[in-house]
């Protein structure tokens, strides 16, 4: 087929800025250009339409209430003035006082040393499940088996936690179903449910349960993007199972591994505010206040909103401390991390 041809007498068609005339090569693109505001907006206007729900969705519930964090350093009073930009402006300046108050507050230490606690013991015994629950699920070969097995572990994700802690009672508890077989055995019940020096395990368990499913789905994904053709050229060089797992799928995991590991860790001080409020009672204060339940007995009930927001932001720098640690530790160790450098 010939090539199409041009009127005679059309005048020819202006060139774009960069691209090379008919019949010359193309020039590379030169190193730190940049295309113009309005060419790249043309090019990229889907793009940015599919985000804009999502960036609106940010900036309305993130970035706007952080504005708030100013009340941290002040005697807030919300019913000051005629509307809260008035109850911003005309409330009492404290500085750091409500930071000594906090920090004065034993009731504040324990409830960061439970915290963390819990997020260190869940990171030993609750992390690494849904990595082997990925990979045992990778393995199955039939899909029948395995579209079953997962739509299992996913549906306690759907629970609410008063649904999880109902069902860990009527299991578990007291007058539960382990405690009546138990009695009809002519033994004495295991005290589970109340008892402070196991409740660290319990919030484990009923974690473990509502969301090791769920949290496979991440590493499901990554081992979907590795090469096959990997594993067979392992097996024909004579590498067993367990030589597979260590040298191909492990590897293509640890990206997704350490990614997953640094925002757990810029997340340290929240490990729930519903599961342990339904179980405070229960258990005691001592055993079961974490710093959200702190925040929420000692700031929001007393209506003392510059406490809180206080807490709220040292949650947020030590979160923030937490990140850049472990993201630079990520980098010596020779991973992208979150951000690069």
């Amino acid at each position: 087929m010939s090539a199409p041809t041009r009127a005679v007498g059309a005048a020819p068609r202006p060139a774009e800025p960069g691209a090379a005339a008919p019949g010359e090569p193309v020039a590379p693109a030169v190193p730190g250009r940049r295309r113009p505001l309005r060419a790249r907006l043309r090019r990229d206007w889907p793009l940015l339409l599919m985000t804009a729900p999502a960036a609106l969705l940010l900036l309305v519930f993130h970035y706007l209430p952080a504005l708030g964090n100013v009340i941290a350093f002040q005697d807030y009073n919300p019913f000051v003035g005629d509307g809260p930009l008035d109850a911003f402006l005309q409330s009492e300046w404290i500085g750091f006082g409500n930071f000594e108050v906090l920090f004065s507050d034993p009731a504040f230490w324990d409830a960061v040393r439970n915290t963390l606690a819990i997020t260190g013991f869940q990171l030993v015994f609750f992390f690494p499940l849904p990595i082997g629950l990925a990979i045992l699920l990778n393995s199955v070969v039939s899909p029948r088996v395995r579209t079953f097995v997962q739509s299992v572990v996913y549906l306690p994700h759907f629970f609410s936690w008063v649904l999880v802690v109902t069902f860990f009672v009527q299991m578990l508890g007291g007058a539960g179903l382990l405690a009546q077989q138990l009695r009809q055995a002519g033994r004495e019940p295991w005290d589970i449910m109340t008892n402070p020096d196991t409740f660290i395990v319990l919030v484990t368990a009923e974690t473990v349960w509502k969301d090791a499913g769920w949290a496979a789905i991440v590493f499901l994904a990554a081992l979907s993007a590795i090469d096959p053709h990997l594993y067979e050229a392992a097996a024909a060089d004579g590498a067993g199972r367990w030589r597979r797992l260590w040298h191909i799928t492990l590897p293509g995991l640890r990206p997704v591994i350490v990614l997953l590991l640094i925002m757990r860790l810029g997340d340290a001080l929240s490990v729930g505010f519903e599961q342990f409020i339904l179980q405070r009672e229960a258990v005691g204060r001592q055993a079961a206040e974490v710093l959200d339940t702190f925040v929420y007995y000692q700031a929001i009930v007393p209506q003392q909103w510059g406490l809180g927001a206080a807490a709220g932001l040292f949650k947020a720098a030590v979160g923030l401390v937490l990140i850049l640690v472990a993201n630079h530790a990520a980098h010596r160790l020779g991973e992208q991390g979150v951000y690069s450098k």
